[in-house]
């Protein structure tokens, strides 16, 4: 390889800093790159695409583990389609939905403990009417006082 791009070029076109690019590198998930003479990393284009790619999976809720399966099997695919993908993406959609169930739910409390003025968890936890769910908690030490 006569040019290539250096570790800066690469993760700075890539949005991503020269520490992400090297693990990256170690995991597997991007190719070793050639070297020059004087022993600089020298990357094609398909490393900054390939960065981008790892980037967007992440952001989607794939962890690096899943990345790398996902990339390796479509090493192996010789021209047909990665079933795996779209087994995988209504997989981590499943879990998206359920996250975001919890975080509704998670939402909800706080709102409502907001609304009752909600300022100290212990006094809270003790209370009958604290909106924020302390049920294990504070089944054995309910009382009826003033809420929160």
């Amino acid at each position: 390889m006569s040019a290539g791009l250096r570790s800066g070029q690469v993760a700075e076109a890539a949005g991503v800093n020269i520490q992400t690019l090297r693990y990256y590198e170690r995991r597997g998930l991007l190719a070793e790159p050639e070297r020059s003479n004087g022993g600089h990393r020298l990357y094609g284009e398909d490393a900054v695409t390939a960065l981008r790619v790892i980037k967007a999976a992440q952001r989607l809720g794939f962890t690096l583990e899943e990345v790398a399966e996902l990339l390796e099997a479509g090493r192996h695919r010789h021209g047909r389609p990665v079933a795996r993908l779209q087994e995988r993406a209504a997989a981590k959609l499943v879990e998206v939905d359920a996250k975001i169930a919890d975080l509704t739910t998670i939402r909800t409390a706080l709102a409502a403990a907001v609304e009752a003025g909600c300022d100290d968890l212990t006094v809270c936890a003790e209370s009958s009417c604290c909106p924020i769910p302390f049920t294990d908690l504070a089944e054995e030490n309910r009382h009826a006082g003033p809420c929160c």
